[in-house]
C-alpha cells in the first residue's frame, strides 16, 4: 500500500507532516517528493510514471495557480487528491478554485486548505485504499471511534 506525494515546494512538509505521520499509523508507505508543474515539469512527469506503477493515491500539495494536481491527474488514471496550500496575495482561494475547476473526464479530489487539508488528504486517501485493504478499513474504524470519543469524553465547567 502506497501514497505518493508530490509537493510543490519543501515549505509544504509542515501541511503534510501530521497525515504522513497518520498514514505510517495505518501502515500506509507514504513517499514524499518535490517537484512543480511549472519549474520542473520533466521531473514532475518522470515521478508520475515511475510511481504509478507502484502507488496507490497521489496526494498533490501545491498554492498559487496550483496546476500541479490537474497535471498529474493528466498523467494517471490513480486517484489525485489536491490540497491547496494557502499563499499571498488570495490566501489559497486562488489554488482552491484552480483545483476544483478541473475539465470534464479529468478529476482531483479536492481537500480543504492548510492543516486541516493536509490530515484529511491522508484520511481521504486511506479510505479509497480501504475497498482493497481490508486492514485499512479497520485501522480507520478505530481513528473514526478514537475521534468520537475524544468529543463524548469532553466536559465543560
Amino acid at each position: 500500500m502506497r501514497v505518493t506525494y508530490i509537493l510543490g515546494s519543501k515549505s509544504d512538509y509542515p501541511i503534510i507532516e501530521e497525515g504522513v505521520k497518520l498514514l505510517h499509523s495505518f501502515g500506509v508507505e507514504a513517499r514524499i517528493f518535490i517537484s512543480s508543474a511549472h519549474r520542473t515539469p520533466e521531473r514532475t512527469m518522470k515521478i508520475i510514471k515511475e510511481e504509478e506503477k507502484i502507488t496507490d493515491v497521489f496526494i498533490t500539495v501545491a498554492g498559487g495557480a496550483a496546476h500541479l494536481p490537474g497535471f498529474v491527474a493528466a498523467f494517471t488514471i490513480k486517484p489525485v487528491i489536491g490540497l491547496p496550500v494557502s499563499a499571498e496575495p488570495f490566501k489559497g482561494m486562488d489554488s482552491l478554485f484552480s483545483m476544483v475547476q478541473m475539465p470534464k473526464g479529468i478529476p482531483v479530489g479536492v481537500v480543504s486548505a492548510g492543516k486541516w487539508g493536509g490530515i484529511n488528504s491522508a484520511v481521504f486517501a486511506a479510505e479509497i485504499l480501504s475497498i482493497k485493504y481490508p486492514g485499512v478499513e479497520e485501522k480507520l474504524i478505530k481513528y473514526r471511534d478514537e475521534m468520537r470519543k475524544k468529543v463524548e469524553e469532553e466536559v465543560v465547567e
